[in-house]
């Protein structure tokens, strides 16, 4: 389908692209790298009269590090820049990961993490870390800025809490505890050429050897990207121990509403889920584990 007639602009401060998109209200749309918006446009799904693009608003694109240890993903940092950062990998080394198995490199060098998250596709490949990792996103709007955490940023599929004339700056990450492990598993069709048909993130923190902290959350069966404390219960508060890695991904199997479509069905999706819990808890303990072994 060929593109209509649009307004194409690109502001060179954030303030002015809130304006611009508070004033064309319905009919304007931000852009970050793209790749999902002109999908959508040449699709017919998303029709709008003005985009603003980000590309010359300077700081957008940083990858930052607090002196507490906080990271912050801005706004048209390429997933590409999030796969390849060393510190990422070190630190965070299943954030790095999900941005490495997003689409095609053609797509990672265009399209950003944050994008990816205000695409709000309930299969997108970064959502579940930066959840299970109690992230947050700053907004900045046309008369203020507030953070919101990200477990209150997805409203449905496509939908979010952004009002008219608002932009995600950043996603920010708070600094983890020494003896923490992330891991990030998927599942698609067709590796990572394909969207996930389902995916699983697990973060597990211990403390004297037993679990402090654990958090699941399941990208690709519920509407949004979905935290299911009920899977993290079964391990927090216990030393680790196999059986109970396979009664929390039991748990989250039984939590998720998958649907069929095109990717997969509804059944596969749940024992999908079921395998790939079991195995993010199972390498979120190991790291978790040699993480603990550096510190002592």
């Amino acid at each position: 389908m060929m593109l209509p007639h649009i307004e194409y602009l690109l502001p060179e401060t954030l303030e002015e692209a809130c304006r611009l998109l508070a004033e064309a209200g319905d009919g304007g749309v931000v852009m970050a790298g793209g790749t999902d918006l002109l999908v959508k446009m040449k699709a017919g799904g998303v029709v709008p009269r003005l985009v603003v693009a980000l590309g010359r608003v300077p700081g957008l694109d940083r990858i930052a590090f607090s002196e507490q240890g906080d990271v912050s993903i801005g706004a048209t940092t390429r997933l590409a820049d999030v796969a390849g950062n060393e510190r990422i990998a070190y630190e965070l080394p299943a954030v790095a990961e999900a941005a490495a198995d997003t689409a095609t490199p053609q797509i990672r060098n265009m399209g950003t993490v944050v994008g990816n998250l205000c695409n709000a596709a309930p299969s997108a490949d970064n959502a579940p870390c930066l959840l299970a990792l109690e992230g947050s996103v700053s907004i900045q709007g046309p008369s203020s800025l507030r953070e919101l955490p990200l477990a209150e940023f997805f409203k449905g599929p496509g939908l979010t809490a952004l009002s008219c004339g608002e932009i995600v700056t950043r996603v920010v990450v708070p600094k983890v505890g020494r003896a923490s492990g992330l891991s990030y598993r998927s599942l698609s069709a067709r590796g990572r050429v394909d969207i996930a048909a389902a995916g699983a993130a697990a973060l597990v923190e211990l403390a004297d050897g037993v679990c402090c902290k654990v958090r699941v959350v399941l990208g690709g069966v519920a509407p949004v990207p979905l935290p299911v404390p009920e899977a993290a219960q079964v391990l927090e508060g216990t030393e680790p121990a196999a059986d109970r890695i396979v009664a929390a991904a039991a748990r989250a199997a039984a939590a998720c509403t998958p649907i069929s479509d095109v990717r997969a069905s509804a059944e596969y999706r749940r024992h999908v889920v079921e395998v790939l819990t079991r195995r993010a808890l199972a390498q979120a303990l190991e790291r978790a584990q040699a993480n603990a072994g550096r510190a002592s």
